[in-house]
C-alpha cells in the first residue's frame, strides 16, 4: 500500500524505465508505503528450484529472513528503483522517507535489503556503476535499524 498521493512516470535514473514519484511532501519519517497483502512467502531456494525461477528472480522481495514474496503481477510499488544513496529506506517491509521530501520526488530505496544474501542483480547502480549485492539478514536489519532510529529522532 502506497500511502501518499503518488504518480508513475518515467524515471530519471538511466535505464531504469519507470520510477514511482510523489505527488505531495513527505515529511522525514514518515511511511511511503507499508505491506498490505503478502499472500504467501517462500524461502529462496523453493523459488529457485521453481521451473521459472529466472524469470520470477527480478519480482522476488526478501521480507524478513530468508522468506521472499513473487509479485510477478508489478503492483505499483514495484516502480520503487534502487539507489546506494536512496531517498527511502526499506526496514522490514516499510519504506520510510529518509529526509523531508518535497512532491515530484522519486522514490528509491537500497535493493541490497531486498535480494538474497550474496545475490546480484542483474544491473549496475547507476550513480556509482557499482554491483548490487544483496546484504545478509543482519547486515539488513542491523543497518536499517539503526537508520530509522537515527531518522526518527527527535
Amino acid at each position: 500500500m502506497i500511502l501518499p498521493k503518488y504518480h508513475v512516470a518515467p524515471s530519471r535514473i538511466p535505464g531504469a524505465g519507470q520510477g514511482l514519484f510523489l505527488d505531495e511532501p513527505v515529511a522525514r519519517g514518515k511511511l511511503i508505503t507499508a505491506p498490505d497483502a503478502i499472500p504467501q512467502v517462500y524461502r529462496f531456494d523453493e523459488i529457485a528450484a521453481m521451473p521459472n525461477a529466472q524469470e520470477l528472480l527480478p519480482a522476488t522481495v526478501r521480507w524478513f529472513e530468508d522468506r521472499y514474496t513473487v509479485t510477478p503481477e508489478w503492483p505499483d510499488e514495484c516502480y520503487i528503483n534502487h539507489a546506494f544513496a536512496p531517498t527511502g529506506l526499506w526496514h522490514l517491509g516499510f519504506v520510510f522517507a529518509l529526509a523531508d521530501l518535497p512532491a515530484g520526488t522519486e522514490i528509491t530505496v537500497d535493493y541490497r535489503h531486498l535480494l538474497a544474501p550474496g545475490q546480484e542483480e542483474d544491473f549496475r547502480d547507476s550513480a556509482t556503476g557499482e554491483a548490487i549485492v544483496g546484504y545478509t539478514w543482519h547486515e539488513s536489519v542491523s543497518s536499517s535499524t539503526e537508520q530509522l532510529r537515527a531518522i526518527l529522532a527527535p
